[in-house]
């Protein structure tokens, strides 16, 4: 099984049932730390580590954001043949905390597809308990260009 460096601990191994994103995720979330896929490919999970907390020792609300971002385009990419996309809007309320240490696991349904955008609602969970609740619409790209 392959293994990932971590910040806080060295080496992280894959939780049960999951193993290493391959899906592509780009320079931004790769420095969110190591993403898992579960092995069916229906959802996501990532360890919370200390660099991600904020002054009151919990999960900063901006990295739950870029995490849910994250699970919800990559099950649009996904449920679109591997259709580049581009998020519009992504709505998330806050429902619990997460600490470092913490497996945050996300998952994502697609409710609607149309020629040209693509309507995502998701959660995001520590155990059973749901931390963060996520919809968005996301916007399927003809092709993937850099501007300059």
């Amino acid at each position: 099984m392959k293994t990932v460096a971590s910040d806080d601990s060295g080496p992280e191994m894959p939780p049960e049932g999951y193993v290493l994103c391959s899906l592509p995720i780009g320079e931004f979330g790769d420095s969110l730390g190591p993403l898992f896929i579960r092995q069916d490919g229906s959802g996501f999970a990532c360890r919370m580590l200390s660099r991600h907390q904020n002054p009151r020792g919990a999960i900063h609300g901006g990295v739950l954001l870029a995490l849910a971002d994250q699970v919800l385009g990559l099950t649009v990419f996904q449920a679109t043949g591997q259709t580049p996309s581009a998020t519009i809007t992504l709505n998330c309320d806050f429902v619990e905390a997460a600490f470092p240490g913490d497996l945050v696991e996300g998952e994502a349904t697609v409710t609607r597809v149309t020629g040209s955008v693509v309507f995502v609602h998701g959660t995001l969970r520590r155990g059973e308990r749901v931390i963060l609740t996520a919809s968005g619409i996301w916007k399927r790209l003809q092709q993937s260009r850099k501007q300059d």
